[in-house]
């Protein structure tokens, strides 16, 4: 196992340090100031690096947060802890921003540090093994059962040209599927080209499909190549095909049975060497019984179908395609990847994902911008997710103490001018009430009716976290700017985030 590297120019931090984590069984290194870190990653010796760094803030011969800068430029998944004096608590704030992993305030509790130290590990050890996995940068990435059926799938049909069927609910990846299927095709050298038939007009899509001549309608101006043409020789994805229209289904019938078409207002033939992907959320055979789908050109399509599994199917894949997406979101905003507690990803797995992959990924790429911490908490996941599995009280009460500033403009509700604030409408169909002043009552009658005598402290602790916790997601975890924002002192803050835990 690789070491605990320790920077602090105070030896006795250095002793008790070395002593607690070689009683927890982890090897440590120690140093002096940053040139000595920066050296020895230049030696030999010390090329591996370290597990985890743990260094102070101010040392005589270079400062922490230069260092970690550094280290992260050359070592960007090694997890960083700062220590600091409470007076430079501000500072170790911004250290997040440079992807500082925790802070340690001085003088810290021992057995907390350990503990700390080792999560890092922990999650240092993780990081390893999503690097090498994410070294290959996959398309598609699933070890569920289902998803490996998949993956069958589409190595047997790659080499193919027969035409595919891919099903599965929205946002579950058919688009991904379809790019796959072309890339280890023959026609892997040739266009994709992809086309959402649901999300074009009616009176567009033929066109659009198999392009116009000129004068064929007002506004044709010139000779425009469909989309046919501009697939030929490669893959034509066509996307929801269930909501093509019906006339349409005749033409596209057509050019699956002899590959021929004509262009809108064109007298010529014009032959396109596409192979025909197509995609759909819906029941093509209800659709066929409904008269709103061609029969014959249902049994064209669905000559290979593919079934993409949702992902609440395959909850094992919740952590790889949420650390990969977190990757993938740090790349795209230009900032340090986020890392994922295990309660905060145990939360996750539980969640049933209604939008599937495609609503994953937004929540990490809102995890990315909004968590306040290096490190991803409980607390820090959107309230859907958070309130999913929850008795309805406790979501009301959720919905009512956002962690989040996302949740804060959903939960709070601004009464009508004849009622009273905190009221909110009370519907036919569903009595209880849904504002954060009726959901707070609605856990303090909770808890009185359970025999609490401490409801007066529990609900304002719940209270002041989540108004510090939205304040500092707006701020980017800068304390100064989130005390202003809520009308209180920095000192007040400060000494909140320490009584509540805030961060912990």
């Amino acid at each position: 196992m690789k070491p605990i590297w320790i920077v602090d120019d105070d030896q006795s931090i250095r002793f008790v340090l070395e002593k607690a984590l070689l009683r927890e069984g982890l090897p440590t290194r120690s140093f002096t100031n940053p040139r000595e870190v920066l050296k020895a990653l230049d030696s030999e010796e010390g090329r591996e690096g370290p597990q985890v760094l743990v260094s102070d803030i101010r040392m005589p011969g270079g400062s922490g947060l230069d260092l970690l800068t550094t280290i992260k430029q050359r070592m960007p998944g090694l997890p960083v802890l700062i220590m600091t004096a409470f007076s430079d608590l501000d500072s170790a704030v911004s250290a997040f921003q440079s992807g500082a992993f925790e802070y340690l305030p001085k003088p810290f509790d021992l057995p907390k540090a350990v503990e700390l130290i080792r999560r890092a590990v922990g999650e240092s050890q993780r990081e390893e093994v999503v690097e090498e996995k994410m070294v290959q940068a996959p398309e598609m990435l699933g070890q569920a059962p289902a998803m490996q059926d998949v993956f069958r799938g589409i190595g047997r049909l790659a080499q193919s040209h027969v035409t595919v069927l891919i099903t599965g609910e929205s946002g579950s990846g058919k688009e991904l599927v379809a790019h796959a299927l072309h890339k280890h095709s023959p026609r892997a050298q040739q266009p994709f080209v992809a086309i959402n038939t649901a999300a074009i007009p009616k009176d567009l899509l033929e066109s659009e499909l198999f392009g116009h001549e000129r004068g064929a309608f007002t506004g044709a101006q010139a000779s425009r190549r469909g989309r046919f043409e501009q697939a030929d020789g490669g893959t034509l994805f066509l996307d929801e095909i269930g909501d093509m229209p019906f006339d349409l289904q005749t033409r596209l019938l057509r050019v699956l049975s002899d590959g021929h078409f004509y262009r809108v207002g064109g007298h010529s033939a014009v032959k396109a060497n596409v192979r025909v992907i197509a995609a759909t959320h819906q029941d093509l055979e209800e659709r066929v019984k409904q008269g709103v789908f061609r029969e014959d050109l249902y049994h064209r399509l669905n000559v290979i179908r593919l079934r993409l599994p949702a992902l609440r199917e395959r909850h094992e894949d919740v952590p790889v395609l949420a650390r990969y997406f977190l990757q993938r979101s740090a790349r795209q905003l230009g900032v340090e990847p986020k890392r994922i507690s295990e309660a905060a990803m145990d939360k996750l797995g539980q969640f049933q994902f209604p939008g599937n992959v495609r609503q994953l990924e937004n929540i990490c790429h809102w995890l990315t911008v909004m968590a306040p911490a290096q490190v991803i908490e409980l607390k820090d996941l959107p309230p859907e997710v958070l309130a999913s599995g929850l008795p309805a009280s406790t979501r009301v009460l959720e919905s009512a103490l956002p962690t989040s500033t996302a949740s804060m403009a959903t939960a709070v509700q601004s009464p009508k001018a004849d009622e009273p604030l905190g009221a909110s409408p009370m519907s036919d169909a569903s009595p209880t009430p849904v504002g954060w002043a009726a959901g707070l009552e609605a856990e303090a009658l909770n808890l009185l009716a359970a025999g609490r005598t401490d409801v007066w402290d529990v609900l304002t602790r719940r209270f002041e976290t989540s108004l510090i916790q939205a304040a500092l997601s707006t701020t980017r975890g800068r304390r100064i700017e989130a005390a202003q924002k809520l009308g209180i002192g920095r000192n007040t803050i400060t000494r909140k985030i320490q009584e509540l835990g805030i961060g912990e």
